[in-house]
């Protein structure tokens, strides 16, 4: 019996995963090679520097067969000697807390309102205790929609360098234009089913030499998230267990179509989206972050019409296109917009013309 497709393709306009585009999708059937081959040495030899240089880091990165929560995992594993300050404002900065804690590590949460952003001013006051060797922060929250200032918290940390600063950026690495030498991050994660427009199952991360010697010093690092093997096998173009091939041929096409784009052009599609969306959203319903902390990932609206996010969703799955319903507690409260990957302007002005007609806005 021919496999069949047990439902209607939709466009997806979701915090994650994003739209997968046609070149994207060839790059995932290139013929399999093995995993501790010469062809895959070649292969990883390529892709790390790609990627190295799309980061502007000369640090360590390494490759995961895994979701980014289990880089997460490993971060704090890795990198939490002493106590850890888990910065929250929703839901997965606030699921970090509950990782740091579920292994073991002394944490405390500095959390605020959900679609607050993170302050540099109250980091700098948690910091000043001296009770904490590590702090994690998500730059993207994408249960609110709230981007927190990642630049002035990476300041804060400049002046507490016995803090090993940890950051999730697994809805924006590849949204925003992200230095992380400059920034001064001891260790940045991401998955690439976001911001790098892939299918799930890889995560990139970057390590620093500082936070590198510092897990040497770490015990229970745990081994399949334990950076030091990530480095035995990254002298070898290798990684510690059997990658998802597929995904490393697709993400290093993406890098080619990101570089033949131009990288300019690459975030500026997504700034634009995301201007575009907020101003829809201001006009018709409201913005659910606080001003000025808006996501360029996506964006969360604030349901003020009280309309069934279900049935408008149902009603775009007939048009062939879907968006997300709030996360958690904001469940028909909000509803997020997601504008990353291989969606282009046309796509998202389509979205909010049919969202438009379906609720006769």
């Amino acid at each position: 019996m021919p496999n069949q497709l047990f439902f209607a393709p939709r466009k997806l306009f979701i915090p994650g995963p994003s739209e997968v585009g046609p070149e994207i999708l060839r790059a995932l059937s290139t013929p399999q090679i093995g995993h501790r081959s010469a062809e895959f040495m070649e292969l990883y030899s390529r892709l790390v520097p790609k990627l190295k240089d799309f980061l502007h880091t000369k640090g360590n990165l390494y490759l995961s067969t895994s979701s980014a929560t289990g880089i997460m995992e490993g971060a704090v594993r890795n990198l939490v000697a002493k106590r850890c300050l888990n910065l929250t404002c929703g839901a997965f900065s606030e699921r970090w807390h509950t990782i740091t804690v579920a292994n073991g590590k002394a944490a405390d949460k500095l959390g605020v309102e959900w679609g607050k952003a993170i302050l540099p001013g109250m980091v700098e006051d948690a910091l000043a205790s001296g009770k904490y060797d590590a702090l994690t922060l998500v730059h993207n929250e994408t249960s609110t929609g709230v981007m927190n200032p990642l630049s002035e918290i990476a300041g804060v940390l400049k002046r507490h360098k016995d803090v090993t600063f940890i950051v999730d950026a697994v809805s924006s690495m590849a949204v925003v234009d992200m230095d992380v030498d400059a920034l001064g991050i001891d260790l940045v994660l991401a998955g690439t089913q976001k911001g790098f427009g892939l299918p799930a199952g890889l995560a990139v991360f970057t390590v620093s030499p500082r936070a590198l010697e510092k897990a040497k010093t770490v015990p229970n690092r745990g081994y399949y998230f334990d950076i030091l093997e990530f480095e035995k096998y990254h002298q070898r173009n290798q990684t510690p267990a059997t990658p998802a091939i597929p995904l490393l041929f697709a993400l290093e096409k993406r890098l080619e179509m990101i570089e033949a784009q131009g990288r300019e052009a690459w975030f500026a599609r997504h700034r634009i989206m995301a201007e575009r969306t907020r101003g829809w959203a201001k006009k018709h319903f409201a913005l659910f972050p606080e001003p000025g902390y808006e996501s360029i990932s996506l964006t969360a609206v604030t349901n003020t019409r009280k309309v069934s996010v279900a049935d408008l969703n149902k009603a775009l799955g007939n048009r062939g296109m879907t968006i997300s319903n709030g996360y958690g507690k904001l469940k028909e409260l909000t509803f997020r917009i997601g504008h990353m990957g291989d969606l282009a302007v046309a796509d998202l002005e389509g979205l909010l013309k049919s969202i438009e007609e379906i609720l006769k806005l």
